[in-house]
């Protein structure tokens, strides 16, 4: 990436409700807007006047006073659930304090999306343009914040990246461990997205797997799997209409570019996530009911519960980090017909 700006793309750190946000600029008035002190969170992804993300908020201001799961929010350094209040690393069982009181539960009461959802600990790192696209980095120095190694004692920082080209949008993540023992890694990101042009029960989804993790009745995976084909018949073009989806889908099915493409289409919009690599596993999730006009297409760099899964023997994919070596995740997001 060059540094230099350009006429069509900027990148312009400003504020909104005085809060620090980042601006990324585009042809034809594409804009993404990044929060940094509230979870690096890209809030905004507006085409044509429209936001591909779902957020139920009419300002910054308003989100920041009371912030719930929207926009783009990261899961780390666990995603989605545990099955106890403790996860397990090479052998050895980590217990969460929960009187410090800064992670999630679920209606079950398991731990939940990790610790950094709403954190205020991210830093502008860079923010740049050229002609093709315009970016920031922020970094979140984890080791830093005694209440997240109380938590997870892996000492690592977090640079994630926004690239806006075209209506197309990039995340790039690079966790590095600056400790001096490998680091599991169970992160993943919960974008929350929308169209515009038909309600949530016309829309038709795309879904690129081939197998599905089975989950008990607390949402968290048994170990077996199955045919995507065996609960849905539609994988390719699936009806939402009376579909409740929160799955965990594996053995993605890339195309040709090594890319794999998850899709939702309504009457003329379409959006689609594309997974590249660290991120093997998408959880999707769609409710029903009044409100719920959105779907999830979430990456993630493992299934639910991989730490614990992991240490029991049934998911022996878990990625362990080197000391001194860093993991990467990347994915886009893109719409058409906005």
């Amino acid at each position: 990436m060059c540094a230099a700006s350009s006429v069509t793309y900027s990148a312009a750190p400003t504020t909104a409700d005085g809060i620090e946000i980042v601006r990324l600029n585009g042809p034809d008035d594409v804009v993404v807007s990044v929060v940094p002190k509230i979870g690096n969170n890209a809030y905004e992804f507006i085409v044509n006047g429209k936001n591909a993300f779902w957020f139920p908020f009419d300002s910054v201001a308003e989100f920041a006073a009371a912030p719930e799961l929207c926009g783009n929010p990261l899961l780390a350094p666990w995603a989605n659930r545990l099955d106890e209040h403790a996860f397990f690393a090479d052998g050895v069982r980590y217990e969460l304090n929960r009187g410090i009181g800064n992670y999630l539960t679920d209606p079950a009461g398991q731990p939940i999306h990790g610790l950094l959802l709403y954190s205020s600990a991210w830093e502008i790192a860079e923010a740049g343009s050229d002609s093709n696209s315009a970016w920031v980095t922020s970094r979140l120095e984890f080791s830093r914040f005694p209440a997240l190694m109380a938590q997870f004692p892996f000492a690592h920082s977090i640079a994630m990246t926004y690239i806006l080209a075209g209506t197309s949008l990039e995340v790039r993540t690079e966790i590095e461990n600056q400790g001096a023992e490998p680091m599991p890694v169970s992160v993943g990101f919960h974008p929350y997205f929308q169209l515009h042009d038909s309600p949530r029960d016309e829309w038709r989804v795309h879904l690129a797997a081939a197998s599905l993790w089975e989950l008990n009745e607390r949402f968290t995976p048994t170990g077996a799997t199955s045919p995507v084909t065996d609960t849905f018949p539609a994988a390719e073009d699936l009806p939402l209409r009376g579909e409740f989806l929160d799955h965990v889908f594996g053995d993605l099915e890339a195309d040709s570019d090594g890319w794999a493409r998850f899709s939702v289409g309504g009457a003329g919009e379409s959006l689609t996530v594309a997974y590249g690599d660290g991120y093997p596993v998408a959880v999707v999730y769609a409710p029903r009911g009044e409100g719920q006009q959105f779907l999830c297409f979430e990456p993630m760099s493992g299934i639910t519960n991989a730490f614990n899964l992991a240490h029991r023997g049934q998911y022996p994919q878990l990625p362990l980090v080197p000391p001194g070596d860093a993991w990467t995740g990347t994915y886009r997001i893109s719409v058409r017909g906005f």
